[in-house]
């Protein structure tokens, strides 16, 4: 019977965005948010990258395959691999 309830909405909807950021910090003058979503039982790795340029606040959603058991995990690769797409892109990140 379970199984029927799943093929016709029986299970309660899962929250996979969080309301915000679960944690920002800022690098070399960008900001990055991390805001893993849970995707199949699992976190995935996804951020934002932030930076005011000429006035006007240029923002960029990165998502990766990566996925992580714990919600900690995913936030803390989220940062590091924010920080890379930092050091390696810069401001062409939001061409």
């Amino acid at each position: 019977m379970s199984f029927l309830k799943s093929l016709f909405g029986g299970r309660k909807p899962v929250d996979a965005a969080p309301a915000g950021p679960l944690k920002t910090i800022e690098h070399n003058g960008f900001t990055i948010h991390a805001t893993p979503y849970q995707e199949g039982g699992q976190w995935q790795l996804c951020g934002v990258v932030e930076k005011t340029i000429d006035g006007e606040m240029k923002s960029h959603r990165f998502v990766r395959a990566d996925r992580f058991p714990g919600k900690d995990e995913a936030v803390d690769f989220t940062l590091v691999k924010g920080q890379q797409l930092v050091d390696q892109a810069g401001e062409s990140v939001f061409r």
